[in-house]
C-alpha cells in the first residue's frame, strides 16, 4: 500500500496496520527455559507485547540467539524522516571516462584501503576490482580512473603516504568492523591526519564506506561522503566525477 508525504503509518505484519514486527537479538546466556523466558521480558521492555519467541538456538557457549514475533503501539512519522537524498546523477562506464577525460585531462586517481585492523576486504574490493559486484565491474574497469587498492590493515598513516605518493584525488575506505564503534574512531583519526597533513587546496577527497554508517554523520566524522549498504561501483563513480570534476574542481 502507498503513502503519501506527510503519512503516519504502523508496522505489517499478518495484516495492514496490525503493528506486527520480528525483531531478533543475542543474550549471553545458555540456551534453556530460562533464556526464553528472558528474551521474551526483554521483548516486552521493548515494546514487543505481546512477544511470541519463534526461534532459539545456541550460539557457542554460553549464548543464545533468538527471534520473537509480536505487536508494537509505535507508529511511524514518514514526515519527521531524514535521510541523505542522492544529490547527482548516475552515469554510465563510459560518461564517467567522457567527464573525467574531458574535464581532467588525465586520470582520476583513486586510493582505497580497509584501515586499521580491520581485514575484510569484500568491501573495498566490490567497488575497486574489475569483477565488482553483482555484475556491475569495478572502478578498476574505468579506463580513466587510476586505482590504487592498498588492502586491509592499513594504517593511517601508511593510507597518508600513499596518497600523498599516488596524488589522489580521492580516497576510499572500507570499514566492516564495528566492535566498540571502532569504524567510527578510525574514520576520525583518518580525517584528523589528512587535515593535519595535507592543505586544503591539496586534500583528496575522502569517502567511507561500510554497513554500519550513517550516512549523516559525514561532517561529523570529518569525511566528505558516506555510503552505506548495496552501494555499487557506479555510484561511486559518479559520486567522484559530481564532487571533483562536474560539481567543484579537482581537489588539489
Amino acid at each position: 500500500m502507498g503513502v503519501g508525504a506527510g503519512s503516519v503509518v504502523r508496522p505489517y505484519g499478518d495484516t495492514t496496520g496490525d503493528g506486527m514486527v520480528q525483531v531478533s537479538f543475542t543474550l549471553p546466556v545458555p540456551h534453556d527455559k530460562r533464556a526464553e523466558g528472558a528474551a521474551v521480558q526483554l521483548a516486552n521492555r521493548m515494546g514487543v507485547d505481546p512477544a511470541m519467541l519463534v526461534h532459539a538456538r545456541q550460539m557457542g557457549d554460553g549464548f543464545t540467539f533468538f527471534v520473537v514475533y509480536g505487536r508494537v503501539n509505535h507508529l511511524v512519522d514518514l514526515s519527521a524522516v531524514r535521510v541523505v537524498e542522492r544529490d547527482f546523477p548516475t552515469l554510465s562506464a563510459s560518461e564517467v571516462n567522457a567527464v573525467v577525460r574531458r574535464g581532467l585531462r588525465r586520470k582520476l586517481s583513486v586510493v582505497g584501503a580497509c584501515i586499521g585492523t580491520d581485514a575484510h576486504t569484500v568491501g573495498i574490493d566490490a567497488i575497486l576490482n574489475v569483477k565488482g559486484v553483482a555484475g556491475e565491474k569495478g572502478l578498476e574497469y574505468y579506463r580513466e580512473l587510476a586505482v590504487t587498492n592498498l588492502g586491509a590493515q592499513v594504517s593511517v598513516p601508511e593510507l597518508v603516504e600513499a596518497a600523498r605518493r599516488e596524488r589522489a584525488d580521492a580516497v576510499l575506505v572500507s570499514q566492516v568492523v564495528t566492535q566498540r564503534d571502532a569504524h567510527l574512531h578510525n574514520t576520525r583519526e583518518m580525517a584528523a591526519a589528512f587535515r593535519e597533513a595535507m592543505p586544503v587546496g591539496r586534500r583528496p577527497l575522502l569517502v567511507v564506506g561500510g554497513p554500519r554508517f550513517d550516512e549523516s554523520m559525514a561532517g561529523e566524522l570529518g569525511v566528505d561522503r558516506i555510503f552505506g549498504r548495496g552501494t555499487t561501483p557506479g555510484e561511486v563513480a559518479s559520486y567522484l566525477v559530481h564532487a571533483l570534476v562536474t560539481g567543484r574542481g579537482v581537489a588539489r
